[in-house]
């Protein structure tokens, strides 16, 4: 791999979510922490920041054209203004398990229906209270899959029959293969695609390419892991952040991997910490599908 272009002009507290957008040539993402949307234009390369009034896990693209936030308190509808103003339209509250909680990671489906995951903020708890939920017009679904700690890796096969999930705390650190059905979203067959115990780093986000091959970040370990249909690693990507966070492809030609990151509590001042990173692939990924399934009740 070449040198990585750094693209963000800013540096996250904690950088997550990337999703490239194909019609607008640009890439979206999140600062939870800091709470805000970011887009980066690839013709202008500059850079635009949104503020939120909530930390923000992850977004969607959606079918309007706006994109699809899920917070602290819920799921919803923002319409991006001249930055950093927002307008917010409320589609999907949720009532978490236990106080101190937020989505975390998410990803649509081929049918524009929106999976999430909810977690504990509080790492250090290790609560066993997150979830795994879909939004759809039929609004949030009671959970999908529970006991989950810090989920995360959330991506489908390209031909959408298989759906991954990892969690990433450090209790746990596996990633799982679940049998898929787009018509009924129904979720079957669990079972263990990766045990990351062994490997350097924590699952994080992940991004799946055309071929079928999972790339997972190592969080803590600078490296992305490119793992095959069958669930062995081929290859390690070495990264110069310690914490990717989340990756996903993108480019004209869908050739290009952008890395989220997140500065390690102990920062010694590496000046890419919280960047976002831009690498030319020899492989290439599948254009992002949009949230179109809105709640009916929400209009």
């Amino acid at each position: 791999m070449p040198q990585p272009q750094v693209i963000s002009t800013s540096r996250d507290k904690v950088g997550e979510c990337p999703v490239w957008d194909v019609s607008g040539q640009a890439l979206y993402w999140v600062d939870i922490e800091g709470r805000h949307i970011r887009r980066w234009n690839w013709a202008a390369t500059g850079e635009q920041t949104w503020d939120l009034p909530e930390r923000v896990g992850c977004i969607a693209l959606s079918s309007r054209g706006t994109v699809i936030a899920a917070m602290e308190s819920g799921v919803f509808e923002v319409t991006l203004g001249v930055a950093p103003s927002v307008t917010l339209r409320l589609i999907a509250a949720i009532t978490h398990r236990e106080p101190n909680m937020r989505f975390n990671d998410g990803r649509c489906d081929a049918s524009g229906r929106f999976w999430l995951t909810t977690m504990q903020m509080d790492m250090s708890k290790g609560s066993d209270v997150g979830s795994l939920y879909c939004l759809d017009e039929n609004g949030l679904s009671p959970a999908k899959l529970s006991g989950l700690l810090t989920p995360n890796g959330s991506a489908f096969s390209p031909d959408g029959k298989t759906f991954y999930l990892s969690d990433s705390h450090p209790r746990v650190q596996k990633i799982w293969a679940f049998d898929f059905d787009a018509q009924t979203a129904g979720l079957s067959g669990r079972r263990l695609f990766l045990d990351m115990t062994s490997l350097p780093g924590r699952p994080d986000g992940a991004a799946v390419d055309n071929a079928g091959h999972y790339w997972i970040c190592g969080n803590d370990a600078g490296q992305i892991h490119k793992v095959n249909p069958q669930g062995s690693v081929v290859s390690s990507l070495e990264v110069p952040v310690p914490k990717p966070s989340m990756c996903a492809f993108g480019g004209p030609d869908m050739d290009v991997l952008f890395v989220a990151s997140i500065p390690p509590a102990d920062a010694a001042g590496n000046s890419l910490d919280g960047a976002m990173l831009a690498f030319q692939c020899k492989e290439k990924g599948m254009p992002e599908p949009r949230f179109s399934r809105f709640p009916v009740a929400s209009g």
